[in-house]
């Protein structure tokens, strides 16, 4: 069965969500017959691209509050991350286009190499002061996770590079009913919106699962009496 998840690197609920997922599915009994797809979505494609804003003061502008709420809120989401085990810095962070980020992450996954990046991408993002919206920073982190490095340049470098995978990612999302993430979408029947907690993710699972596999066949009446059946070696007689 597969599962697909639309998230993106700026998402912490995303970050968390991924943690919560993998835990879920862990606690799954099928867990193995499971093939997880990660898709593209960005939460602000139309953000200018080479330019980065502090996340707390992009907080307070996007939703009206005070920088003492956005350190608040931003604390809430660290408490969840630290519950997952996550780390998470809830100042010095920055924020900005993904499209970059979203475009290497198609190249990984032609490399088998996709998971390892958007954990390290996860990572820097979310626990590291570093910014990761630079090219020579995702180039790092391409390289951690396994890839060649002038390989990974010439990604960067080519602005139409997956650029056509990362849009029908998002044109599949729209399609979908997805007006955030991260969204979770189990044999393309069920829908989880959010970072649920794992418990809700393993029953997702095994609501899928059991829609998807015929329930086994019950006999009624035990055993056929006196052996009245008929098999590959003729039929018993009463």
């Amino acid at each position: 069965m597969r599962v697909e998840i639309w998230s993106d690197i700026a998402c912490p609920w995303c970050y968390v969500g991924k943690a919560r997922f993998e835990a879920g599915l862990a606690a799954f009994e099928h867990n193995d017959q499971i093939e997880v797809v990660y898709r593209s979505f960005e939460l602000d494609p139309q953000h200018p691209k080479d330019q980065t804003v502090q996340v707390l003061p992009m907080l307070a502008k996007k939703y009206g509050m005070s920088l003492e709420q956005a350190r608040q809120a931003e604390a809430r989401v660290a408490a969840n991350a630290a519950d997952a085990g996550l780390e998470y810095l809830t100042e010095g962070r920055d924020t900005g286009n993904t499209f970059d980020i979203h475009r290497l992450l198609h190249f990984a996954k032609t490399r088998g190499k996709q998971l390892e990046l958007l954990d390290l991408a996860y990572a820097a993002n979310f626990a590291d002061q570093r910014s990761i919206f630079d090219p020579e920073r995702l180039t790092e982190l391409g390289t951690q996770a396994g890839l060649d490095e002038a390989e990974v340049r010439a990604v960067l470098a080519d602005e139409t590079a997956f650029a056509d995978a990362v849009r029908e990612d998002e044109r599949e999302a729209a399609m979908l009913g997805a007006t955030g993430v991260p969204f979770f979408v189990l044999d393309r029947k069920f829908g989880v919106s959010g970072g649920q907690p794992a418990e809700i993710f393993t029953e997702a699972l095994q609501e899928a699962w059991a829609a998807r596999t015929p329930a086994p066949l019950t006999v009624v009446g035990g055993e056929a009496p006196d052996g009245a059946v008929c098999g590959p070696d003729g039929c018993e007689v009463p």
